[in-house]
């Protein structure tokens, strides 16, 4: 049984979206270099490209459940393609200045704010329900692959040979993922009955309510803030700690290349997820991800570009099963006329730390070293196994089987 036609082009469109973010997220921070070498300075590129979660993820979630979610994803990505031509154009000119970079990274992380609530709305609405853990898992594996494994080295070569060029292949590659998007055949407005809300502030409050009424998805939203808190802490200072003249002493192309660990266990992850969760069950799984992710945090300790590459390779097979299981389950839980919402109330939780993370390893890595930043991120990961004791496998049973009927996928195929 294949996904269908719709699943493909989706698929392509994420993975040329990931491959553009992966060579853009290596590019940024080493044109940020070019300006500063100050930890607070360099952490607050990730701050502002983060902020967005924080301010307008509740918005970007009442709008994917009232707009088309496939055209919002293909303007998302036209946006793209202007802002980051723009940046080319200030490297090539050698025009740089932190605010600039402050501000078009703010304006693209509302871009990904945006693209990414709808992205993970319109899944059930191209798949099946019974299909969605085997659809997400080949789609984060296309992403996970070019965002982490091909974008970052071809982002710090490009990079190498000209900081333009790298910002010049990014845009062309969110150009083509919006193209392949843009294929896909059908309707994806997602239906909500002959009244609508007059505001969108109903809108937000009525997902913010199902969302925080709902046990198990309110424990899994916490744990998933603190771990991109204190993750995104140490990602956030990293680049001064691995690029020379810091202490692991890594070329741009070497960092870049670096990034491709966790991408590997990414991939391994993606094709080994099925086999691990039928084997050890769904909550001990997710217990597997959490201490990966203080893996994550404390993977700069070991210094050695070797040693820290390897171990991003477990970091990363962790996340993945943390990413499929939890974004399957709550696909599966959430109203199909309130997954935009819920989705964009999860990741408010979730990912409405990363700028607070990003600010707190800037201060942190100028305050104590950044060793410090790398240590508190582990310890602070390895906490939450505590509240492993609300995720069991029976709780995700009895709220699968509690879950309303899916509606019909919209979109012909």
């Amino acid at each position: 049984m294949t996904l269908g036609r719709n699943y493909r082009r989706l698929w392509t469109g994420s993975a040329f979206s990931n491959l553009a973010d992966g060579v853009f997220q290596v590019a940024l921070p080493l044109l940020a270099l070019r300006i500063t070498r100050s930890p607070a300075q360099i952490a607050g590129v990730a701050l502002a490209a983060r902020l967005p979660w924080l301010v307008f993820a509740l918005h970007a979630g009442a709008l994917a459940d009232r707009l088309d979610r496939r055209r919002t994803m293909v303007n998302v990505d036209v946006a793209r393609v202007a802002l980051i031509a723009t940046l080319a154009a200030i490297a090539a000119f050698e025009a740089e200045r932190l605010w600039i970079l402050y501000l078009i990274a703010f304006a693209l992380g509302i871009g990904e704010t945006i693209f990414d609530t709808a992205a993970q709305s319109v899944m059930p609405m191209v798949v099946d329900r019974d299909d969605l853990s085997r659809a997400n898992s080949r789609l984060f594996a296309a992403e996970m692959t070019m965002n982490r494994f091909v974008g970052p080295p071809v982002g710090g070569l490009l990079a190498g040979v000209a900081m333009a060029l790298a910002f010049a292949s990014s845009a062309v590659g969110y150009l083509f993922a919006a193209a392949a998007i843009a294929l896909m055949s059908g309707r994806f407005r997602p239906s909500r009955g002959s009244v609508r809300p007059p505001r969108l502030r109903t809108d937000i409050r009525e997902g913010l309510r199902y969302l925080f009424r709902h046990r198990l998805l309110r424990t899994l939203a916490f744990m998933v803030g603190v771990m991109n808190l204190s993750i995104m802490a140490s990602l956030a200072v990293f680049p001064v700690f691995a690029v020379s003249p810091g202490p692991m002493g890594l070329s741009g192309f070497g960092f870049g290349l670096l990034l491709t660990g966790g991408a590997v266990g990414s991939l391994v992850g993606s094709f080994a997820v099925p086999h691990i969760e039928k084997r050890l069950g769904r909550a001990r799984t997710l217990r597997v991800a959490v201490v990966a992710s203080s893996g994550a945090c404390a993977a700069p300790l070991l210094t050695h570009p070797l040693l820290v590459g390897g171990a991003f390779v477990l970091v990363g097979i962790g996340e993945m099963c943390w990413d499929v299981i939890t974004v399957s389950l709550r696909q599966r839980l959430a109203p199909e006329q309130l997954l935009g919402r819920v989705n964009a109330g999860y990741r408010l939780v979730g990912y409405g730390t990363m700028p607070v993370g990003a600010a707190l390893g800037g201060v942190l890595g100028e305050a104590l070293g950044l060793r410090w930043v790398f240590r508190i991120g582990a310890i602070a990961n390895l906490l939450l196994l505590l509240c492993m004791r609300l995720v069991t496998d029976e709780e995700m049973e009895a709220a699968d089987t509690a879950a309303h009927d899916v509606q019909p996928r919209l979109g012909d195929d």
